[in-house]
Order: structure tokens, then sequence, then C-alpha cells
């Protein structure tokens, strides 16, 4: 990849700060972060209806089982193969979609691309002897992936499909965790694992009159290629071509998608609140040679070294040498020494942002042709502010005489029968593509796993939660005996670009606690109350506040859509910031040896 440009031009940050607030002051206005509750209103059902699988009638089950998995997503899967390596029999998944894959199981819009280079993003490539077609592989590639992982670790047939868990709950006289589904199933399991995802909760706004709108509506997560034309490997939209589409959002799905509408629909309306930083993705087929040199352990190593390059912790070679190993690394790891006065330090970081940020303006400038469309679309935030994104044809496809860019700071206003309206402004349309992605990485747990669960005592986990996380490690949590969380943000674990690497490590260590504690014979474990208080005074003590970084940020889902005082010190990363990933997983490995934290109880079953 070329280097970037230089990160220090002249600046006045006295006038830049001025702008940026001047464009977060157009963006900021009440009601902006409500959205539909898709779980309970019956209006918007089809939108979260499983368009790939059809649903099957089955008789409810009453099983007895090692591991329960709530989530068959990536986590889940990869969980699922850890666990049988382990040695571990009785697995089994469970997951509202109708087969494996989470994210990659929904999301199959035209253009679905990952944008974590796939030798990193694509988990266990040595154990299924894969090497990903393209350097970014796509939706289908990766879901193709998942499920083959799935099918060699004899996961699919033990899977509960279109199956919510509506309970799970502790069982003392058990020693059992006892979930109950919709589908009237009860499961008894030694242990419980929650996979649920970090965006797994689909966004719809609410607007006025939108449940009027007579036209075709679908959110990109349920895309309706019944109506489009195409299919998850074909962007050719054959059925659009006499068709007007509106897209709500900016966001990654839809810089995607909108190419593709562009290619086949009449017309295409984009409705931009905030425009995206859009980096360049250079996508490319995957090298012949590529495998020639590859060694036992490669895509470990190359993971390592992604997640050190973007904490500043690599002191070797950047081998995934991308837009996120540059710019991210730069920001989060300004060139300071230990003696620099703060405001120095504010200083420098503030001007290597800004050295970014230019770069994205620029190429705006240098792809889009019309000056105003152009203006439009340039990016006008702190780097971080917003999640970076990268692709190569968004930019260029507002040069398209059928592609209109409507900048609407306040986003649309409300629908009616046939139109989308931005002020006193109607756009007829056909068709809404909601682009409007998911609740942020940051949502709390409890809301994530979607139902109730109840440890010792008939304390709940969201009651146990509801001012901040406790827990060890961000995995388990006194009162929650033989239950385990995948690490994820917001949740005293740690943060990273490739979730696929967090996913892999925890996976990796809850499946060898439960091995090690099975082979001692343990019944029961918990969290020792002291190790829980000490692990989160630890993550407190790393704790820097960001609400005055994120007061200044155009409103997002990062920032809790302009609201960062909801950010909570107990809810932080180990390490601080987006977390010591190579610390936090040293730690782990270390904790395997002793289970230091962990209250044992290895008395024989009864039974």
């Amino acid at each position: 990849m070329t280097q970037p440009t230089d990160h220090s031009p002249a600046f006045d940050p006295d006038e830049v700060r001025a702008k940026y607030q001047q464009e977060r002051a157009r963006r900021v206005f009440e009601g902006r972060g409500a959205i539909q509750d898709l779980r309970t209103d019956a209006r918007f059902a089809d939108y979260v209806r499983d368009p790939w699988t059809p649903f099957v009638e089955r008789e409810s089950i009453s099983d007895d089982v090692d591991v329960a998995v709530v989530g068959a997503g990536m986590a889940g899967v990869v969980l699922g193969a850890k666990l049988r390596d382990a040695g571990v029999k009785r697995v089994r998944l469970i997951d509202k979609a109708g087969g494996v894959g989470g994210t990659w199981y929904w999301n199959r819009y035209p253009g679905l691309y990952c944008d974590v280079e796939s030798y990193i993003y694509m988990p266990m490539l040595e154990e299924m002897d894969y090497i990903p077609s393209s350097r970014y592989a796509t939706g289908h590639e990766i879901r193709r992936h998942l499920d083959a992982i799935a099918h060699k670790y004899d996961l699919v047939d033990d899977a509960l499909f279109h199956t919510g868990v509506e309970s799970s709950e502790w069982d003392e006289g058990l020693a059992r965790w006892v979930l109950r589904t919709d589908r009237g199933d009860e499961i008894r399991a030694r242990y419980l694992v929650h996979a649920v995802g970090i965006l797994n909760l689909m966004k719809l706004p609410r607007l006025l009159g939108m449940d009027d709108f007579e036209g075709a509506a679908f959110h990109t997560a349920r895309w309706d290629y019944e109506y489009t034309g195409g299919g998850p490997d074909d962007a050719h939209l054959t059925k659009l071509a006499d068709k007007v589409v509106g897209v709500i959002g900016t966001g990654g799905s839809a810089i995607q998608c909108v190419p593709a509408l562009a290619e086949s629909a009449k017309h295409v309306y984009v409705f931009q609140r905030t425009p995206s930083a859009i980096g360049f993705r250079g996508n490319r087929p995957t090298d012949e040679h590529f495998a020639d040199h590859l060694y036992p352990g490669w895509q470990k190593d190359r993971m390592e070294n992604f997640s050190a390059t973007l904490i500043g912790r690599n002191q070797g070679n950047d081998i995934v040498d991308d837009g996120w190993t540059h710019h991210v690394a730069a920001v989060n790891n300004p060139p300071v020494t230990p003696d620099m006065p703060l405001e120095e330090v504010l200083r420098v970081a503030e001007q290597i942002d800004y050295g970014i940020m230019e770069e994205h303006r620029a190429r705006v400038d240098e792809i889009v042709a019309d000056p105003a469309v152009a203006e439009a679309l340039k990016p006008y935030y702190r780097y971080m502010c917003k999640r970076p994104l990268f692709h190569d044809e968004y930019l260029a496809t507002f040069n398209r005489s059928n592609v209109t860019l409507v900048d609407c700071p306040h986003g649309v206003e409300r629908v009616t029968e046939h139109s989308a309206w931005v002020g006193d402004t109607e756009y007829e349309v056909d068709c809404i593509v909601w682009a409007t992605g998911f609740e942020a990485e940051v949502t709390p747990f409890a809301r994530r796993s979607g139902h109730p669960i109840v440890g010792r005592d008939g304390i709940t986990i969201e009651e146990k939660w509801k001012d901040g996380v406790k827990s060890l490690h961000g995995i388990v949590t006194r009162g929650f005996p033989n239950m385990f969380v995948m690490p994820a943000p917001a949740q005293q674990s740690v943060t990273t670009v490739n979730y696929t690497h967090l996913a892999v490590i925890g996976a990796e260590h809850i499946a060898a606690t439960i091995a090690a504690l099975t082979e001692r014979g343990v019944k029961v474990f918990d969290v020792d109350q002291e190790a829980e208080k000490t692990w989160t005074e630890t993550i407190v003590s790393f704790w820097r506040d960001p609400t005055a970084f994120m007061a200044a940020c155009t409103p997002s889902r990062l920032n809790y859509e302009g609201h960062p005082e909801m950010a909570n010190a107990r809810n932080g990363s180990y390490g601080g910031g987006h977390g010591d990933f190579i610390g936090y997983q040293e730690l782990l490995e270390k904790f395997r040896t002793d289970f230091d934290g962990l209250e044992l109880d290895e008395a024989p079953e009864s039974s």
C-alpha cells in the first residue's frame, strides 16, 4: 500500500474546531436517536422475518447438554469448533436465524464485503485449509466459510435454528442452566455461553408516517431480492430498471449497496445525515503464490501483528499494511514522549488527525466532479468520531446522472404513501432501502442477549449490571455460575477493529477453561467476590474520560448519538481506550494455569 501523505500540514486549530463544531451543530436535533422497537411492534414484523431459510415446524425438545451456546454467528461457530477440539461432545447452538453466520447470515445485500483483510478476518483458515479468494472477502464467501466450519465440526445437526431463547435460569439443585425457548424447548446445560454478537440488533429509525408507505421497503439486513432481482452473489438487480429507489443512510451498508443500485435502478436518491470518511480499499484477488511461504501459526501471527500495530505495540513490520494500520494506528498512537506536557500531546494528536481527514476530503475532490456534491460528501470531524470506512466505487457513483445526493443533516423527516420528505421537499420513490445499520457495539449486554438471564438468588444480569459491568475479564460474573459471556466492547475486556481476533481469543479461552474444569471434576464454578471487585477497579483505573473529545464529535453510534456522558467507567477496556489486546490475551493465558479468582466446587456428582 502507498504510504499516506504527511500528517502534519499547517493548520489553524481554532478555525478547524469552529468548522467541526458548526457541522456538528447542524446534526444535533431532538429525537435523533429514536428507533422502532422491532422486538415488540407488530407493524414492522416483516422487517425482521427471515428471507433466506423457510421456517419449518418441529416438535419441542427436552435435552441435557454439556454446553449450550446462545448465538450461532462467528463467535458461536468458532466456540463450537474449539469445544469439539477440546473433546466436548454435547454442544448445542441456538439461534433465531435459519442457519449459522450471525451478521453474515442476515446481511446479504449487493456489494457486501468485509473491510478488514480476509486473511485475518475469516477465522480458522489453517484448520480449514482455506485461502480466501481476495484480500477483502465478499459476504457470500465469509458466510460459506462459516458454514463449512460448522459442518466440519458437526455443529449443525444438533443446532436449534429459528429458535429464540426466552429465558435462561440457573437451577441450584440441578447445577444446570435451564433454557426455555419460543418453540417450547427445555435445554438443561452444565455450561452456558452467550455468543450473541456485537451488532445483532437491527436499527430502524422512528419517522412520522413510515408505516404508511405503499411501496417496497426493507432493511439492508433483510434484502428483498424478490423485488430487486439479483441475489447474494449476483449484483445485477434486473427488476429495478424502471424503479426509483431511496437509500436512507450513508454508513457501511449504504456505501456498499449504492453502487449496485445505481447500476440497475432508474434513479437513486441517497439521503445523507452525516458523510462518512471513506478511505482507499484497494481490493484485489489473492496472489496465486500467497500460500507458498505460509507456515503453521501464520494466521495467528498475522492477527497479532495487526492488533499490535493498532495499539502501537508492533516492533516489527506492518504485515497487513492497509488503511487501518496507517490511519487508525497513527491516530491511536501519536509520537509523544513521557515528559511531553498534556497540551502538547493533544496538539500533536489533533494535527495528525487533521492531516488524515484532509486526505479524505481531498480524495472526495479528486473523485467527485460536481464541486457542490463533493463538498457535501466531505467529513468534517475527528477521524474516530465515526467508524472509518473503505471503498473504491461509492464516491464515483455520484458522478452518475441517475444518482442524487440529498444532503439532509436532520435526515428524512417524514414518509408518506409514495414519498420521503426533507423539509418541504418531496422525493417520490418506489422503494425505500433502510441502510440504517445496527444498535451500537456498546449496547448493554442484557439488551443484546434479548432475554432474561437469571442467576443465583433470582437476580438477573440486567439488574446486576444496571449501573455498569461487574465481571472477571469481561467473561464471567459472580452469581452466574458456569456461565460465560463472549468478550465484547464496553464489557471490561478489549476492543479491536478485527472482531474475529477477539472472538477467537474468547472461544479458545472458554473452551480451554471448560475442558480443564471438566478434567478436574469441577461441578460448579463461580467468581470470587474480591476478584470481581479487583478486576472492576482495575478497569476503572484505566479509564480516561472521553466526554470532552466525543462531545465535539458529530453525533454517531460511537458517542451515543451525541450524548457521550452516557459512557461508564465500569464499562471500559483493559489497558484503557480500545484496550491492550496483547496484554489481555497474555492475561487470559496466565489465568488458565491456576484459575485464580474462581471459586470451584469439586464435589462429586450426586447422580
